[in-house]
């Protein structure tokens, strides 16, 4: 049965080396495609620079603190009592599987980047030389091997773990490493990009009244750098830690309830997932005259299937044995409700932030009278927009713990719904790799509208590339509800994995956390205030950033002739080194909030504190990030419909309160929302570390 076993880990292993192989020949199809002229391979490798060298330094400003980390896990062990026997989070095998989450995490992040930075110009030649069809082709191979990436590194690293160390409680510190990491990461590259945005369009946008992507505009190539960093890098380690830390919570709720089967079977869902998207992205096609969204739809939707198909079978095989009843169906059933939610979640964002919709249309209807109601509108449709979200991820919970119960022997139901819920979760992110290739095909779309613009190429070009941009659009607010949903999700999964692993600890049959004990609810106000200084650090750190790069931009303007004229040269590199260095020294402290935080709550108020931290900390969590999300999503597109010609069009006075209403949004949606997700899933992964550790309850 042992060998029966690990060949069963071995197929899920495959399966990640497979996506990871699949990237790499899809990248070499992408750097087979021409660059164009030599003006267009210019400003490409101009973004690529930045882009590498903002990489570069995160990555050398975190090594210490991995490093640190990684010693304390290692250390750990001579400095607590382990009973004989059992298994603590904490020795070599848990400091190693920090690491390597921590380094996956990375690679993944350049694999997408070098992907991203190095398509732009290829994007915007096939639509200059052959159309609309091959510049969605282009795009979104680059997209899937960020993609493919994140899926392939995420179920590799568990995989390979776990035919190591054949525990999930030892490599649950992979799930925390990729946490860390993907915190920095989507902070960092959150903060960067919005200083450059707003830098481009409050100067070059509203001062000097030129195009955002202007080759006169310092701050453009900036700008450009920041789609990468932000939507692709920030966005890829975000989905990366959810995976990771997903398929190790189910496996260790599977473990305590039904030995290997429970765990070998979200690694299987998470291979099928990775088959799945492989095949789906054969079917991403259309024409000249085609719709690149319904196109990308296509893909999802056959990800979406194929990966339910198979999950079918999966599970009547894994949980054959007859002392299981008929409990294959109800887990079957949660893996479904998530992928429910994933279509789901996508609609409703799309709904609140498409420029085709009405809460979009109202905003820019309500610029008519300025910025002022233009804001207050925005922040309403925020508001707004959390409620029936909320409610989908309740019934998706609900479904998958009833699912569960009712198709279970009897006196099992309560206990193995449990798992249920795991599975939702696990559902939802067994189609990452094709969601992330749907967001990650955004910024390359982005750019190479950037690179028609700044390379002078036809007006033709650029309808083409601002129609990809303006579908990359959705499919980044698509992307981010996801996010969104998944980080919820996740959070009951390290939940209830967190709770058995205090059971374990203090030898308890049940672990209740009631709302009446005081320590409960201490926990729960402060978890719960702990999302909105996270926000307000990061918002506040975008506009500190933002005001450098604002100064930076006007004393070009000032000082360096001919700029508007286009005698003058602008100097993009100093406004990629003011994003760089900001970014990087600015993420640092919401980094240690999010992993101290949980620390001192743990050890000073016990195990039930904690707890009640982790329920405040993900339902304010959650909310706001969708709230932020969903505003700067509507906010933005505002501005997109007045600049399709509503209201007057570019450069009317609605267009300039809908571009002060985007200004707001942008560090909203791109920052502090997006911040909320790696924030709930690093209180969790660091919980389930902690929990076997507390001393007190």
């Amino acid at each position: 049965m042992e060998e029966f076993n690990i060949t069963l880990a071995y197929y899920a292993a495959g399966a990640g080396a497979l996506a990871l192989l699949f990237a790499l020949f899809t990248m070499s199809q992408v750097l087979k495609e021409s660059m164009g002229t030599p003006k267009m391979k210019q400003l490409s490798e101009a973004v690529q620079e930045g882009a590498m060298a903002y990489m570069n330094r995160q990555y050398k400003t975190l090594a210490p603190f991995a490093i640190v980390i990684f010693v304390i896990l290692w250390a750990l062990q001579y400095m607590i009592e382990i009973p004989e026997g059992s298994h603590l989070p904490v020795g070599p095998a848990s400091a190693i599987s920090f690491l390597v989450g921590a380094i996956c995490s990375a690679i993944a992040g350049y694999l997408g980047m070098n992907s991203t930075t190095k398509s732009n110009a290829r994007t915007a030649e096939a639509a200059r030389s052959h159309g609309l069809g091959k510049a969605l082709q282009v795009s979104f191979r680059a997209g899937a091997v960020m993609g493919l990436s994140v899926a392939g590194l995420g179920l590799l690293g568990v995989s390979v773990l776990f035919i190591i160390f054949k525990s999930p409680l030892i490599i649950n510190s992979f799930a925390f490493g990729a946490s860390v990491i993907a915190f920095f990461a989507r902070v960092g590259g959150g903060i960067y990009t919005k200083a450059a945005d707003v830098g481009a369009d409050l100067v070059g946008k509203v001062e000097a009244g030129i195009p955002e992507d202007d080759p006169r505009n310092p701050a453009t190539i900036a700008d450009n750098v920041g789609d990468n960093v932000g939507d692709t890098a920030g966005m890829g380690a975000d989905l990366f830690e959810s995976y990771a830390a997903t398929t190790i919570a189910a496996m260790l709720i599977g473990n305590a309830l039904f030995g290997f089967p429970g765990v070998i079977f979200p690694l299987l869902v998470g291979a099928a997932g990775i088959v799945s998207a492989i095949l789906g992205t054969f079917t991403v096609r259309t024409g000249e005259g085609g719709n690149p969204q319904a196109a990308l739809n296509v893909g999802l939707w056959t990800t979406n299937v194929l990966t339910a198909i198979a999950t079918w079978f999966i599970a009547k095989a894994t949980f054959a044995d007859p002392s299981f009843g008929n409990v294959s169906t109800g887990i079957f059933m949660a893996v479904l409700a998530g992928l429910i939610v994933n279509v789901a979640v996508g609609y409703l964002t799309e709904y609140y932030t498409s420029n085709l919709k009405p809460p979009a249309i109202k905003i820019a209807e309500a610029s008519k009278s300025g910025p002022a109601t233009n804001v207050i509108h925005g922040l309403a449709v925020g508001m707004e927009s959390t409620f029936i979200p909320m409610l989908v991820f309740a019934g998706s919970i609900y479904f998958a713990f009833w699912a569960v119960m009712s198709n279970s022997p009897e006196g099992q139901g309560g206990l193995w719904a449990i798992y249920g819920i795991a599975m939702a979760a696990m559902g939802m992110l067994s189609t990452a790799g094709m969601v992330v290739a749907m967001d990650s095909f955004g910024p390359v779309a982005d750019n190479a509208g950037g690179i028609a613009e700044m390379a002078e190429l036809p007006p033709e070009v650029r309808e083409k590339t601002d129609k990809l941009d303006a579908v990359g659009n959705t499919t980044a607010a698509i992307a981010k509800g996801f996010a969104i949903g998944s980080a919820a999700l996740t959070a009951l999964a390290l939940f209830s994995a967190y709770v058995d692993g205090v059971k374990h600890k203090f030898g308890l049959e049940e672990f209740v956390v009631n709302l009446t004990e005081p320590m409960v609810l201490v926990g729960v106000f402060i978890g719960g205030a702990v999302p909105f200084l996270i926000g307000a650090r990061t918002m506040r750190a975008v506009g500190e950033a933002a005001f450098g790069m604002v100064e930076e931009v006007r004393r070009q303007f000032r000082e360096i002739p001919g700029i508007m004229e286009g005698t003058g040269k602008p100097d993009y590199a100093r406004c990629v080194d003011i994003a760089t260095k900001s970014a990087i020294s600015k993420m640092i402290f919401p980094g240690v909030v999010a992993v101290i935080v949980p620390i001192i709550v743990g050890f000073g108020l016990g195990a039930k504190a904690l707890a009640g931290f982790l329920g405040g900390l993900t339902t304010t969590g959650v909310l706001l990030a969708l709230f932020l999300a969903n505003a700067g999503g509507a906010w933005d597109n505002a501005k997109k419909y007045i600049e399709g010609g509503a209201l007057g069009g570019k450069k009317s006075e609605p267009h300039k309160a809908a571009v002060i209403g985007d200004t707001v949004g942008d560090p909203c949606k791109d920052t502090s929302g997006p911040a909320m997700n790696p924030l709930i899933k690093v209180a969790g992964t660091i919980s389930l570390i902690l929990g076997p550790l507390l001393t007190r309850l």
